[in-house]
């Protein structure tokens, strides 16, 4: 890393007195913030449509192999550079649910990022899980320091602190260059990560105010006054932080996943400025940043220091990271790779705009990325699970597209699809704060065959990029929304409306009911009962009982007719997506049933949610 000519000058005089550096941080000083939070195991390439050359375009978008040659390309650009990950590295995509942070460590370590902030998903697998992860990481070469000041691990006890509470990381770390000194707070949201992962009942999590507080302070007394909070607290937080700390002078930060900057020339829509400017408790600037999500975004922090612990001015740029690859859809709606003079005109707008780089992937990461997504292909073929029998999908009870199909016939399709309901009990097996779930028809589109259970078996059934999101629901806008979701059934399965869907039809674990096709919409749902987490027996579903209800993001977002999961998302507190992908959770599931001796099976029937009914034909 290159040397400003005023280190260099501190330094040589340094040498010529026989002094110390003067590490009192009393000069001006330019520091270069790279960083990323949120990649989620997205380890690959995406598609993300945007408004390029004036038309709509499917772009192909970040990935690691990208995303360090982008990380390179800045840090030879740029003197003091400080490479930071806000956390949440893992748990949300098939290279997480077969390698279990092994490839993420790979990559990561093709990154080299100076600090890496522990963020919730880190415990999806518990305090072991996470040593794992943290045991891969260290295998590379980059030296990342792991911080999380707010998280105790008990030692002798946690995975984590075998010999002490510092074996895996640490409340902070110190980057020097020259005679300046950067101290680096790592924060993890305190109250999400206890209630929604899975870290050991004994490690604690503090308040995270406080404890920034105090170890700014401890930086403070040991004459480091430029101070940088990497944060995994969500952005509306991070505003909140600023303004409650003393001596803070920049946040990076995640969890919220939220776009900052101006991408309005390609339709995308954000949440504020980048940087975003706020006030600290001494009424001094403090800078705060993140970068979206999945290595979309890399974003490049510019900061001037003043020489007295003080943010002089601060700016930035937040990189949207573009590939190749364009595509358009033909009039029959496919697809089509752009070439020639359409490619031309994309390329010349990417260019045309400050926020978009096209950057070209970097070769030992794409090998390494290659490695593992050979293996993931084999490891799609290996058993996982025995399924005790053949289990159907049909997805409205009585339906029988599928009769004769499969061995499927008219009495295992009786109360509809068996494997959606199956699903819907993996979610609530598998969702730390749900009640009750609920999983639309639709949303599993493959049976379930006797035998060997793999992986590609479990990505035919849920084969979508959908994530766990968590509702908080009234009992009464539980029924309301089931009574929605048929509804919407109805109009195709009696009616053959093309307003209608039959893929709505809901399927659930912890809460039952009955339909009667006969009855009018808005009541062919009916006695509705409930066997929430922590319930003894099923009961009567009280309008007043709050619960917490886990879903797909599909329809969590009013698709297929559930219209009341769009306006409880609409409301931020009542809404939770963790990000985890459903297949996913699908496979840790039934890799549990193969743990415990057990085979896959349908539901029996008095778990099941769907009853009775009386077809209307």
């Amino acid at each position: 890393m290159k040397k400003s000519p005023l280190a260099l000058a501190l330094l040589t005089a340094a040498v010529a007195t026989g002094c110390a550096v003067d590490n009192s941080n009393n000069a001006p000083f330019d520091l270069t913030i790279l960083h990323i939070n949120d990649h989620h195991s997205h380890l690959e390439s995406s598609s993300q449509k945007l408004k390029l050359a004036g038309k709509s375009t499917y772009a192909e978008v970040g990935g690691y192999p990208a995303l360090v040659s982008a990380l390179d390309q800045r840090t030879n650009a740029n003197d003091n550079v400080l490479k930071l990950h806000a956390g949440d590295a893992i748990s949300g995509t098939l290279y997480y649910a077969l390698f279990k942070g092994e490839a993420d460590a790979a990559m990561m370590n093709h990154a080299c990022f100076d600090a890496f902030a522990l963020g919730n998903h880190e415990f999806d697998d518990g305090d072991a899980g996470l040593a794992q992860f943290l045991d891969w990481l260290n295998e590379g070469n980059c030296n990342t320091e792991v911080l999380a000041a707010n998280v105790i691990p008990e030692q002798g006890v946690s995975a984590l602190a075998q010999n002490s509470a510092n074996d895996y990381f640490k409340p902070y770390t110190v980057k020097q260059y020259g005679g300046q000194k950067i101290g680096i707070v790592g924060i993890d949201i305190a109250n999400k990560t206890m209630n929604s992962s899975n870290p050991d009942e004994s490690t604690q999590f503090l308040d995270e105010v406080e404890t920034a507080q105090k170890y700014i302070d401890e930086l403070v007394s040991q004459g480091i006054n430029n101070i940088v909070l990497l944060t995994h607290y969500q952005y509306s937080n991070d505003l909140q932080l600023a303004e409650a700390l003393t001596d803070v002078d920049v946040i990076v930060g995640g969890d919220s996943h939220t776009l900052l900057g101006d991408f309005a020339e390609v339709g995308l829509k954000s949440d504020g400025p980048y940087p975003t400017l706020m006030k600290n408790k001494d009424g001094d600037t403090v800078c705060v940043a993140q970068a979206w999500q999945y290595t979309q975004i890399l974003g490049e922090l510019s900061v001037s220091f003043d020489g007295n612990g003080k943010v002089a001015s601060c700016n930035g740029t937040p990189h949207l990271l573009i590939g190749q690859e364009f595509k358009r859809k033909d009039e029959n709606g496919k697809k089509q790779v752009l070439v020639g003079a359409e490619l031309a005109e994309v390329i010349a707008d990417v260019k045309a705009q400050p926020n978009l780089v096209q950057v070209k992937p970097d070769e030992a990461t794409a090998e390494t990325l290659s490695v593992f997504s050979q293996k993931l292909d084999v490891l799609k073929d290996q058993e996982i699970a025995q399924s005790s029998e053949l289990l159907c999908y049909d997805r409205v009870p009585g339906q029988q597209k599928h009769k004769g199909a499969d061995g499927c016939d008219a009495q295992t399709n009786l109360h509809g699809s068996q494997v959606a309901d199956l699903v819907a009990q993996a979610f609530l097996a598998e969702t730390k704060r749900a009640d009750v779930a609920i999983q639309n028809g639709g949303g599993a589109r493959a049976n379930i065959t006797q035998g060997a259970f793999t992986v590609a078996g479990a990505t035919k059934v849920l084969p979508f990029n959908n994530t766990m999101v968590n509702l908080t629901m009234t009992g009464a806008q539980v029924k309301k929304v089931i009574n929605e979701a048929v509804d919407k059934a109805y109009l195709e399965y009696v009616d053959n409306s093309a307003e209608g869907s039959d893929g709505a039809y809901p399927y659930s674990a912890g809460i039952r009911y009955d339909v009667d096709f006969n009855k009018p919409a808005g009541q062919r749902v009916h006695n509705f009962e409930v066997k929430a987490k922590g319930d003894g027996t099923w009961s009567k579903l009280a309008d007043d009982r709050e619960l917490v209800v886990v879903t797909n993001n599909y329809i969590a977002g009013g698709k297929d007719g559930y219209l009341t999961f769009g306006e409880i998302s609409g409301d931020k507190s009542k809404y939770e997506d963790t990000l985890k992908l459903y297949t996913e959770t699908f496979i840790d599931y039934v890799r549990g049933l193969t743990e415990s001796g057990q085979k896959i099976q349908p539901v029996s029937e008095e778990d099941r949610s769907t009853q009775t009914f009386t077809p209307k034909r």
